[in-house]
């Protein structure tokens, strides 16, 4: 995967490949809004990397003005592209779908990640598996090239008769038939009831920032209680030098795994109050938390109030600046690899398994609940509103802690924001077992087996956001880029206006 950096006097677009920033950038260079870069930009993704997102999925808008089949959820994504155009687009909707099109029929190249990603269980018969065998049945490697003929009908006809065909017209009607067959409970009532969520944005106060995001059930409330926790002990580059950067690093894992006690608060408000999520966002909460985290041990899980779960390695992220500072960040997913790992044959879209979400989060489910989810897609505006950083990430259950760190090194350790993007990373899953980046500083290696911290080395690269900040409109590549299928990209501008969700 390319992974160049680069600089930009108007404006730019971060994807997750450089092909569909690439997409994304040629829908603003034609007259286009930052929405129409990010759906465009959205729908190249699902299918350069459609192990993580596609329009059997959902996503999260946070927009700046310019002033396994029985887990199958309804699939919102299309509505939410419908809604977010049909308020802040300029381009016909059709065009945002025409690259995407044009990809998905001539095929793409099988990339090293998508190939790492092709765990398919052994069944021939698999629609999804046999999307990725050749002829001979032998399934595709790197540098194979792979078409998505069925998708690129689909997606035609959403460009040609709008987000009503795939909700109440013909791709409704197959799509549900292929759910079905495939033992999912899905019906024609479900998908055509569906409805966007338009909730204002959350917003705390972050270093000289404000951060806003997207209320519960995001991750946003689970970012900014981390972040909260953190500021309070009053954070500087020499909170990183010597003994204390030991400290700092043991805090900040202490503060993570208070995070994954709170997880269960992120519940859709329209099926609960939001009293208790809006509480863990205040000061006097990061206060108390304070209070709990020893300075030279740690505890069991159950003083952290955790419920594990299953950590989930999806979504992919984009982030958009316009011209006329309109900012965008927008997170989407089909939730684990592959989602439910059902492709519907006729319509050739990968389904989510989005309500895998609710295991060991909730009691009961609701028809029509939103599940609970990692994606933080965000914004940060400076108090006197010349800076601004647009962020959010891939990655799934990891996404807040990449965010959080990335900040961190940014906005209080002194770092650039290329190499507080390139900075290794620490993730605390689910069981509060840390699992380390492979050049993660062995400092702070040492010290979590010193502080009795479970811990474990990966090969896999944590979550990796996109960023924007006044910078002489730079655009720095993640190092990682190689090695994983999340990016980092570094964007500038000056901006300010409403936020909404």
């Amino acid at each position: 995967m390319d992974c160049p950096g680069g600089e930009f006097r108007k404006a730019a677009v971060a994807a997750d490949s450089d092909t569909c920033s690439k997409v994304g950038s040629r829908v603003l260079q034609s007259g286009g809004s930052a929405v129409d870069g990010a759906i465009a930009a959205l729908l190249c993704t699902s299918v350069i990397n459609p192990q993580s997102t596609g329009i059997g999925g959902g996503s999260i808008f946070t927009i700046m003005e310019s002033n396994g089949s029985q887990w199958i959820g309804v699939p919102g994504e299309i509505r939410g592209y419908e809604k977010a155009h049909r308020l802040y687009g300029r381009l016909p909707w059709a065009d945002l779908f025409q690259p995407t099109i044009q990809l998905a029929r001539e095929g793409i190249p099988i990339s090293i990640i998508l190939q790492h990603c092709l765990h398919i269980p052994n069944n021939t018969s698999s629609p999804l598996r046999q999307l990725f065998m050749d002829a001979e049945g032998n399934m595709l490697k790197q540098g194979d090239t792979v078409k998505f003929e069925r998708l690129a009908d689909t997606l035609e006809m959403i460009a040609k008769y709008g987000a009503d065909v795939f909700y109440t017209g013909d791709i409704a009607k197959d799509l549900i038939s292929d759910i079905q067959e495939a033992g999912g409970t899905l019906t024609l009532e479900d998908l055509s009831s569906f409805t966007v969520s338009e909730p204002q944005a959350w917003n705390a106060s972050v270093g000289d920032y404000t951060m806003y995001f997207p209320p519960p059930p995001s991750g946003g409330a689970t970012l900014s209680f981390i972040l909260k926790v953190m500021q309070g002990y009053n954070l500087s580059p020499a909170s990183v030098q010597g003994e204390e950067r030991v400290h700092t690093f043991h805090r900040y894992v202490e503060a993570c795994k208070f995070a994954n006690g709170l997880r269960k608060l992120m519940k859709d408000p329209a099926f609960g109050s939001q009293m208790e999520a809006s509480a863990m966002i205040q000061e006097k909460f990061a206060q108390y938390i304070r209070g709990l985290i020893s300075s030279n041990s740690t505890y069991k899980a159950v003083y952290y109030n955790i419920t594990p779960h299953v950590d989930t390695q999806g979504t992919s992220h984009v982030s958009v600046l316009a011209e006329d500072g309109m900012a965008v960040s927008v997170t989407s997913t089909i939730n684990h690899l592959f989602g439910s790992k059902v492709l519907s044959p006729k319509t050739g879209v990968i389904l989510n398994n989005q309500l895998f979400d609710f295991c060991g989060k909730v009691n009961q489910i609701h028809p029509g609940e939103r599940p609970p989810s990692s994606m933080a897609p965000v914004v940060l505006a400076s108090s006197a509103k010349k800076h601004t950083v647009i962020i959010g990430a891939s990655g799934g259950s990891m996404i807040t802690t990449g965010i959080s760190m990335t900040l961190m090194n940014h906005l209080w350790f002194g770092k650039s924001l290329k190499d507080s993007i390139a900075a290794p990373v620490v993730f605390v899953n689910s069981k509060n077992a840390l699992r380390f980046e492979p050049d993660f500083d062995k400092c702070e290696s040492a010290a979590g087996a010193g502080y009795g911290l479970d811990r474990a080395l990966t090969g896999t690269a944590p979550p990796l956001s996109d960023v924007a900040a006044r910078a002489n409109h730079r655009v720095p590549c993640s190092p990682r880029c190689p090695r994983a299928a999340v990016s980092f990209r570094l964007l500038s501008t000056i901006s300010d206006g409403a936020l909404a969700t």
